[in-house]
């Protein structure tokens, strides 16, 4: 499995760009979970599913379950600390990926999860192989885990977000975390 990010970020307080890391591993179950969006929001999750990695009785496809619900019981309390902080509520959204090996079903496995201002439950989607991405630009392109394609592919998709927004929201580096049964890789490939 193959689950590439970019770095860019803005410091909450100063709005200045910055790097921020929007995959995190739990290398104990071969996991790793990725963020697009709230970096806030983000975080929380993450450590509520370290939290939750240390359980004796823990599987992924649990935690796979009862992620949409646990952005669900949190939204409603980023929601009102980005409004208090003077965030305007139609750019709060976040998008996770949660993958890695299942040793109950032999194989990779990965899910998405999307929520926004808009309300209602977490979008939740199972992902089953080939290219996922938010975003237009990636459609009909050949699959591939090289590194110079998974390089052009972030730079496609960089572009199309940051021109979709009419600002910038995605660059900075490409890194990628490639996954396999009881190996987890880091790459930072280039700049995007």
């Amino acid at each position: 499995m193959l689950i590439a990010v970019d770095t860019w970020a803005e410091d909450a307080l100063t709005h200045r760009p910055s790097a921020g890391a929007k995959l995190l591993l739990i290398p104990q179950h071969n996991l790793v979970l990725a963020s697009r969006g709230s970096a806030q929001c983000f975080l929380k999750i993450y450590e509520l599913c370290l939290k939750a990695s240390f359980r004796a009785d823990f599987t992924m496809e649990q935690l796979m379950a009862e992620l949409g619900l646990v952005m669900d019981h949190l939204w409603p309390y980023y929601l009102q600390a980005a409004v208090e902080a003077g965030m305007t509520r139609d750019i709060l959204h976040s998008e996770l990926v949660l993958g890695g090996w299942s040793p109950k079903n032999g194989r990779m496995m990965a899910t998405a999860y999307a929520k926004d201002a808009g309300g209602g439950p977490a979008r939740v989607q199972p992902l089953e192989g080939g290219v996922a991405s938010p975003g237009e630009p990636l459609p009909g392109r050949p699959d591939s885990f090289e590194l110079e394609a998974v390089l052009e592919a972030g730079r496609l998709q960089a572009d199309y977000l940051n021109e979709s927004v009419g600002r910038t929201v995605a660059g900075g580096r490409l890194l990628v975390a490639d996954l396999r049964n009881g190996q987890a890789i880091i790459t930072d490939v280039a700049a995007i």
